[in-house]
């Protein structure tokens, strides 16, 4: 059990890390496209200066993520080499087509950081829709081989034995296009947010320039289209959960007994012992309207699946709760600052409405973080859902402890290394700078 707990630090220290850094760069590109295609539809410069400058940052993020990516593909044959062997077959064609997603997304990367002097503008902005397509098919691909993991399909076992096997089946497995849509979204929310959070934040030391609102503004339009989608596919999730993944969604509620007209708990705290949810607070009849479409509709809870089989709510629904509450404190910062710019016709400045920006900016990373962890937690005890449990998956090698603690220092050093590496994007009020090169230098 301690070598289990080990790979399971391992490879959650890892994908932790790893998501940060992915997230970003899969924001990032389509801000690159957005501020280009302004530039090129407005003719303001300020735009194409703001894509310029972001490049740095996109370029380290993506190194960055590409090295974090392969340790996890170490990773996998090295700390789980039973579970690869019974679903790489099945997952490895997922892995594949995301290889081809990331040489595209690094071949119009670079296209795009070296061809200023090379290529048009329009062709600068023709590189970042490959780029920023590239770059969210990454994403949709890796998040099919996490997806196959809670719903397995495309094979059948005879007398344990893989057979029938339809990789494609497996790519387009039941539970891959809610869980793609919606961190795909949540991708974008995560880095709106955290750029702004740096805008808002030049803004709040009287950094006021045009170039600072402009950025703050555009980080925070991608943010706020984002986020009511993100809604809708979360709803998309928990439809598709209650039918899918029951134990896990029982586990998100903390619903300890099968009910008709089941509340939905926010906050408290799951006690298995009693199989009741301490000081939480109900909402009757919410999560059968949410999951069935019906007040009165029965829900599944904890006790309708063997204890064996049974995730735990003590670590899912804590998890489910953060994901909720970040997603509404991002929309109540979004919701104030888009209303007082409708209001005054100019972006606020005010410290109060800044300062909920600044304080928000870091949700969305908490809540796409939150949202892995529900998932995983949530499919415990199984490794490939139905199938393969995760006792069962793990390496026979022992000592895994002291590469979990090689491996976190080096993801400290390598987050420090990143930080350092990523300059300041806010602009003073005074500085008035023009593109030469990849360079910026006074007129």
């Amino acid at each position: 059990m301690d070598n289990v707990l080990s790979a399971r630090a391992l490879m959650g220290i890892s994908l932790g890390f790893h998501i940060i850094y992915a997230t970003i760069g899969i924001g990032l590109p389509l801000m690159l496209m957005i501020a280009e295609g302004l530039s090129l539809r407005t003719g303001d410069e300020l735009y194409h200066r703001l894509a310029r400058r972001w490049i740095r940052p996109a370029g380290v993020l993506f190194t960055v993520g590409a090295v974090s990516g392969t340790i996890l593909s170490f990773e996998l044959g090295l700390l789980w080499p039973r579970f690869m062997a019974f679903g790489g077959p099945l997952i490895g064609l997922a892995f594949s087509i995301e290889g081809f997603a990331f040489f595209t997304e690094a071949i119009f990367l670079a296209l795009y950081i070296y061809g200023e002097q090379r290529l048009s503008r329009k062709m600068l902005f023709f590189c970042t829709i490959p780029l920023t397509i590239a770059s969210a098919a990454s994403a949709v691909f890796v998040i099919s081989a996490n997806a196959w993991m809670n719903t397995p399909a495309g094979f059948r076992l005879v007398n344990g034995v893989l057979t029938d096997v339809h990789p494609f089946q497996a790519l387009a497995n039941p539970a891959w296009a809610h869980e793609a849509v919606h961190g795909t979204l949540a991708a974008y929310v995560a880095t709106g947010f955290a750029m702004a959070g740096v805008y808002a934040l030049a803004l709040l030391r009287g950094q006021r320039s045009d170039y600072n609102k402009r950025a703050l503004t555009l980080a925070l339009a991608v943010a706020s289209v984002s986020l009511p989608l993100m809604l809708v596919s979360g709803h998309w999730s928990a439809i598709t959960l209650a039918v899918q993944q029951k134990p896990k969604l029982a586990a998100m509620e903390a619903l300890f007994t099968t009910t008709k007209g089941a509340p939905f708990i926010i906050g408290g705290w799951p006690d298995p012992a009693s199989g009741k949810v301490l000081y939480g607070i109900r909402i009757p009849k919410l999560l059968s309207l949410l999951v069935h479409l019906d007040p009165d509709a029965t829900v599944e809870g904890l006790d309708a699946f063997p204890p064996s089989d049974r995730p735990d709510p003590r670590l899912v629904h804590p998890f489910f709760d953060l994901m909720v509450v970040s997603f509404f404190i991002m929309l109540a910062a979004a919701v104030w600052f888009w209303w007082l710019r409708w209001r005054r016709r100019e972006v606020p400045l005010d410290k109060w409405s800044l300062l909920a920006l600044l304080l928000a900016s870091p949700f969305g990373m908490i809540a796409l973080e939150s949202g892995w962890l529900v998932t995983e937690f949530g499919r415990q005890p199984w490794i490939a859902r139905g199938h393969m449990r995760v006792a069962e998956g793990i390496t026979p090698q022992t000592d895994i402890g002291l590469v979990l603690l090689t491996f976190l220092l080096v993801y400290l050093a390598l987050t420090a290394g990143l930080l350092k590496l990523l300059p300041h994007p806010a602009v003073t009020e005074d500085e008035t700078q023009t593109t030469q090169g990849d360079r910026y230098v006074d007129p």
